[in-house]
């Protein structure tokens, strides 16, 4: 016969199996960063439990995998990466790891732009998702990848993707209203690094760096004098640190340059908490907003 405190708890310790269970069931899912994470989530709804392996203010370029994050790929059902050159550790982790598993590269159907790099070798730009229409083509992959390892899951992931898009379009076209407004001569701002290709060409924008596509490589004292130069020719206040870069070389560059450091901008990774990056949405804009900022400063 059932005491009145185990009669009392019955129903919390069904509660309890039941929100494991649920949990249990939903399809685990890694992706290679923060950004991609967040679009996982939005796609997958309810139905995934996703795992980035770099987190919120966290640099993919120089990521080192620990052996921990192979024990996450293997748990997963599918994997979710950028491609276009950006993390070639996701790859490698995989293989060594033994995964067998579904993949998807979320860039898939972009179409790709090339810089040079310090030594005037053409690189892949691979920050595709800074312009908000390839995401559109990302949130696509990604449910099309979702409702092949859940098909049960398909239409809702469909459903969910094509709701995102609706949200993504209003944030493009908020985005262009926002730089319609600065003069083209205006429209020039300093990163840290060559993250905002895409955004640039899509909001015809020019951004300069001190430090190319990747935050690996260091730039030499000449490529830094020149940009100085450069800033102080043509006048440009608007310059920004990027939330997972090294803050000495672009806090130098602009004591050196005469100009005070912006708001952070998101870049490669998403806020953590409390900050105003936390979602891809939201992340999008606050860039929006401080370089149009910026720009009206110049």
């Amino acid at each position: 016969m059932k005491t009145l405190v185990q009669k009392l708890l019955a129903p919390l310790a069904a509660a309890v199996l039941c929100t494991a269970s649920f949990a249990a069931d939903k399809i685990p899912v890694t992706a290679s960063f923060s950004i991609l994470g967040d679009l996982v989530r939005v796609v997958g709804g309810e139905r995934v439990a996703v795992t980035s392996l770099v987190g919120p203010d966290e640099d993919a370029h120089v990521f080192e995998p620990k052996p921990s994050d192979a024990k996450t790929i293997l748990a997963s059902k599918l994997l979710v990466t950028n491609g276009l050159g950006f993390e070639p550790w996701a790859q490698k982790l995989a293989k060594s790891a033994g995964y067998k598993g579904a993949s998807v590269v979320a860039s898939k159907g972009v179409k790709g732009r090339t810089l040079t790099d310090e030594k005037g070798r053409p690189e892949a730009d691979p920050h595709a998702w800074q312009d908000p229409t390839n995401v559109v083509l990302y949130v696509r992959n990604i449910a099309a990848a979702l409702g092949q390892v859940d098909p049960a899951g398909a239409s809702a992931y469909q459903a969910n993707s094509e709701a995102y898009v609706q949200e993504l379009q209003t944030l493009d076209s908020w985005a262009k209203e926002q730089f319609a407004a600065i003069p083209a001569p205006k429209r020039k701002v300093i990163t840290s690094h060559d993250a905002f290709g895409y955004f640039a060409a899509h909001y015809q924008l020019q951004f300069l760096a001190p430090q190319g596509v990747s935050t690996e490589a260091e730039p030499s004292a000449k490529e830094v004098a020149k940009l100085i130069k450069q800033i102080q020719r043509e006048k440009i206040k608007a310059v920004f640190m990027e939330n997972m870069s090294n803050p000495k070389l672009l806090a130098q560059l602009s004591k050196d340059a005469g100009v005070t450091l912006g708001a952070s901008l998101y870049a490669d990774a998403l806020s953590g908490p409390g900050q105003p990056g936390t979602t891809y949405l939201l992340m999008a804009r606050h860039n929006v907003s401080q370089l149009a900022l910026g720009m009206q400063n110049n």
